[in-house]
């Protein structure tokens, strides 16, 4: 869930930032306040960029490897075998991938900031020359705790979203073979329109105490 995941989420993270700041640069330059990108890129990394391409690259990646897994299992009777024998699938194949998606999520989002961040830094550079104290002062002259706990608990419950979403899918999945890439496929669509409702929600709760 984690470190199978980190190299996609770094390399799309990274883009991120370097078109994030090539974006909005002109913009800025148009009223003179080139010098206020660091802050505006690290607050839409960290606030909102970040943890929606971490939600959205692990609902993919982690949703679709979950839906078809559990429902391969399903539709080939292992997860009626492993009732017959006294396992419990639920606890042994469901609550252990929700658990790691759910902790592995925020982690994940962590390093995404990061290197987003590295990216805006070493796209600014090569325009402006600009120093790496200089650039990552500003950043965290600007960045509050609120901003940093609310992405983590906005990913955890992307986490946790994309995990119960992707098994219940799965796990009850029908049609035979069929049905192992409508699983696949309804957990990425259904995880991912998840997490953009979560995003909004948890923005409307976030602004009450800005």
């Amino acid at each position: 869930m984690g470190n199978r995941s980190f190299f996609l989420v770094s390399f799309t993270s990274f883009l991120a930032g370097v078109v994030f700041t090539r974006q909005s640069r002109p913009s800025l330059s148009s009223f003179g306040a080139e010098s206020w990108l660091p802050s505006l890129v690290s607050q839409a990394v960290i606030r909102s960029l970040g943890p929606l391409i971490t939600g959205l690259i692990c609902a993919g990646k982690l949703g679709s490897n979950i839906g078809a897994e559990l429902a391969s299992m399903k539709v080939t009777e292992q997860i009626d075998a492993m009732e017959v024998s006294g396992t419990r699938p639920f606890s042994f194949l469901v609550v252990s991938r929700v658990v790691a998606t759910t902790l592995m999520m925020p982690i994940l989002v962590v390093f995404a900031d990061m290197i987003a961040l590295l990216g805006s830094y070493l796209t600014v550079h090569s325009i402006n020359n600009t120093g790496f104290k200089l650039y990552f002062n500003d950043v965290s002259a600007n960045i509050t705790y609120l901003d940093i706990f609310s992405s983590i608990i906005k990913a955890t419950f992307f986490g946790f979203a994309v995990g119960l979403i992707s098994c219940y899918v799965g796990y009850n999945s029908e049609n035979g073979t069929i049905g192992v890439g409508k699983a696949a496929n309804m957990a990425v669509v259904v995880s991912m329109s998840s997490i953009f409702i979560i995003d909004l929600l948890s923005l409307q709760f976030i602004n009450l105490f800005r």
